[in-house]
């Protein structure tokens, strides 16, 4: 199956009441982990990339390239779609559009509301050219992920009437606003803004993006997805079962030099990570229809 936009996906979990997971992509064997636990699970998934990782992992075209080419090897016939996270600027979704990816997040959140705008409608315009689609952000969602670092204890909950201007003059596809969610690990309870949750589903109509799904607990997560979260980022989980199981094998196996040794059981604990995310999110076995689902 090719590489698909996130439009239908998100507008069924919409319907149906369950999220679609984005997991992040580090190297070769995160992307074949989460691969095949979507296909396992028969649940769509969405791929992210932060701009960290993509010198790390070779650049966009070679991204793309490998996501492609395990698509193929694995036979994953469930929708997968390839998405730019936090995307900086309008150039970088250009050149992850031009790569091959099928969705872009623009992060203009940093910017004035009327710059926001300006920033999102250029990519939303070269992102709907292509059948791609484009996350937004407002509000600022701080803490740590990859190298994206935000600390600011000040105005990070979006304002409901902001976002319905940013929907309305941009045309984005999803939004991530601010609700008390953080990027990284989580330092005390976290607080989402459900109340608020509510009126900026109620008022924009789009599917909303919850970042920092990583250490959340399970009851504040269902009930983001009752409240319209229809995209729910996770990477530290994953990270850390992977270390963990990196870590323990070395432990464990103190004379080991093949890597495949350690990296099997490594890429198993993503496996698991990301079914047991799927479970939760209540994506598992709607893969079904997916057809109509291709570019």
């Amino acid at each position: 199956m090719a590489l698909v936009s996130m439009k239908e996906m998100l507008s069924d979990a919409l319907a149906g009441g369950y999220a679609i997971g984005q997991f992040n992509l580090i190297n070769l064997e995160f992307t074949e982990a989460i691969l095949t636990a979507a296909q396992e699970s028969e649940s769509p998934v969405i791929l992210g990339v932060s701009e960290a990782y993509i010198p790390y992992m070779g650049g966009l075209p070679c991204i793309t390239g490998i996501v492609r080419s395990l698509m193929e090897y694995d036979r994953i016939t469930v929708p997968v779609a390839l998405h730019l996270d936090h995307g900086s600027t309008d150039e970088i979704c250009r050149l992850a559009l031009k790569a091959g990816f099928t969705s872009v997040m623009i992060d203009a959140s940093h910017a004035p509301l009327d710059r926001n705008i300006e920033i999102t409608k250029s990519v939303v315009k070269a992102a709907h050219a292509r059948g791609a689609t484009v996350e937004a952000e407002l509000g600022r969602i701080t803490g740590r992920e990859d190298d994206l670092v935000i600390e600011d204890k000040d105005g990070q909950y979006a304002v409901p009437a902001e976002c319905l201007r940013l929907a309305r003059e941009t045309g984005i596809d999803c939004l991530a606003p601010a609700l008390g969610s953080v990027h990284g690990p989580y330092r005390g309870q976290p607080r989402l803004g459900f109340e608020r949750m509510a009126e900026i589903r109620d008022l924009t109509g789009l599917p909303l993006v919850l970042h920092g799904g990583s250490g959340l607990p399970e009851n504040e997560i269902v009930q983001a997805i009752k409240l319209g979260t229809s995209k729910i980022n996770v990477n530290t989980d994953n990270q850390a079962a992977f270390t963990e199981a990196v870590r323990q094998y070395l432990q464990d196996h103190p004379r080991t030099y093949d890597p495949r040794e350690y990296l099997i059981p490594a890429k198993k604990a993503i496996k698991e990570s990301v079914q047991l995310k799927m479970n939760l999110f209540g994506s598992s076995g709607k893969a079904g229809g997916s057809k109509r689902w291709e570019k």
